[in-house]
């Protein structure tokens, strides 16, 4: 009864409904989310409702990724009762896709939050573990910022919100990374977390000092992860492990980039400064992670195999290239064109993900491996 590897379970899945189900919301809140990025840039949108631009960060992270995350530690903790986190979540994303008022997403996604807290406290009562830990520390920051949702704009709650994203990730990278860091790494990890956690909570202060804090805070933790990661000895090697690995590495520079942002300039004062860490972070860092590992948790998720194939290279560089127009050269020189094309390039390489995932999905089932072949394979790439 072993601790999953990023969704592969080390033990079958028990009989009931298929989790996978809950993908249904977790893509309603990627296409609303996707559709209200380009009404806040004021392009042209298959639905041009005038609140979804005020909802388009918090479908993102919590009805869109908030849902990913806590359908695999569902899936993980294996028990029924586990999926009703990523129900929540997923319903918030819902009503914020249907136009329902923000408060009845909200009292959701608290739900939701409260309830990715029992799970978690599930597999810590199983492992122990401090990287359960500051897992647990990440969703407290989304539950934090789920509160805080009913009195504040999202601009405020970034912190937390990246909070989340970040530890939840940061934790995931350092169990898979255990064999490759010296004695103690564990323990380094939740006491950087909570670092960064108390410097979350210092952005709540008027000054600009607490930004610069956690900053400096976010990038002391992005950079003790990215040098003892695997991802840094993968990179070398081909297929898969080649492929994961570039994500990682290209999540954890974006990652930097938006930390150094806080640092030097302090609370994003500028539209650059806050299109910069804002997808920095959930763009360059988050979907970066979501696409290295999806030929990972997918399957488990689905229960069908996800077989690499050099297409998913696509996604991953369109979203790259999308973000280093819009961010580099749009926000960063101040080129109109180029930071408008960067838009459409990263929604497209989101609207691509799914797309070339469903494609190999079909194409795997065809000659699905046994799951001990799988299980097997998923390890040998991820260490």
């Amino acid at each position: 009864m072993g601790r999953s590897v990023h969704g592969v379970l080390r033990t079958p899945h028990r009989a009931g409904p298929p989790p996978a189900v809950l993908l249904v919301p977790a893509g309603l809140s990627l296409i609303a989310g996707l559709d209200a990025a380009l009404v806040l840039a004021g392009f042209p949108s298959p639905v041009e409702r005038a609140d979804l631009g005020s909802r388009h960060g918090m479908l993102m992270v919590l009805g869109f990724l908030g849902t990913l995350i806590s359908l695999e530690r569902a899936v993980a903790l294996r028990r029924p009762w586990a999926l009703v986190a990523p129900a929540l979540l997923g319903a918030g994303g819902v009503a914020l896709s249907l136009g329902l008022p923000q408060q009845v997403a909200t009292v959701l996604f608290i739900d939701g939050c409260v309830a990715l807290l029992a799970v978690y406290a599930g597999l810590f009562a199983r492992q122990r573990d401090e990287a359960t830990a500051v897992e647990i520390l990440g969703v407290s920051a989304a539950l934090a910022a789920s509160v805080l949702w009913l009195r504040l704009d999202v601009y405020a709650l970034l912190p937390w919100l990246v909070t989340y994203i970040v530890l939840v990730i940061a934790a995931e990278r350092i169990e898979l990374a255990r064999l490759h860091r010296p004695q103690g790494s564990e323990r380094r990890l939740l006491a950087l977390a909570v670092v960064v956690f108390v410097g979350a909570v210092l952005t709540l202060i008027p000054s600009g000092w607490g930004a610069r804090a956690f900053g400096l805070a976010l990038a002391g933790l992005t950079a003790w992860t990215a040098i003892g990661d695997v991802a840094r000895k993968n990179v070398r090697r081909t297929g898969l492990p080649r492929f994961s690995a570039a994500a990682m590495l290209l999540g954890y520079l974006w990652l930097l980039v938006a930390a150094l942002t806080w640092l030097v300039g302090g609370r994003p004062g500028s539209l650059a400064a806050y299109d910069t860490v804002v997808h920095g972070v959930f763009l360059g860092f988050a979907m970066s992670m979501v696409m290295g590992h999806a030929p990972i948790i997918l399957p488990a998720v689905i229960r069908r195999p996800l077989p690499y194939h050099p297409v998913l290279w696509l996604p991953l560089i369109v979203l790259h290239a999308g973000l280093l127009l819009r961010v580099g050269v749009g926000d960063g020189l101040g080129v109109g064109p180029a930071w408008g094309a960067g838009i459409w390039l990263t929604v497209s390489a989101l609207t691509l993900l799914p797309i070339v995932s469903v494609a190999l999905v079909v194409s795997g089932h065809r000659a699905a491996p046994t799951p001990a072949a799988g299980r097997a394979a998923a390890e040998r790439t991820l260490t």
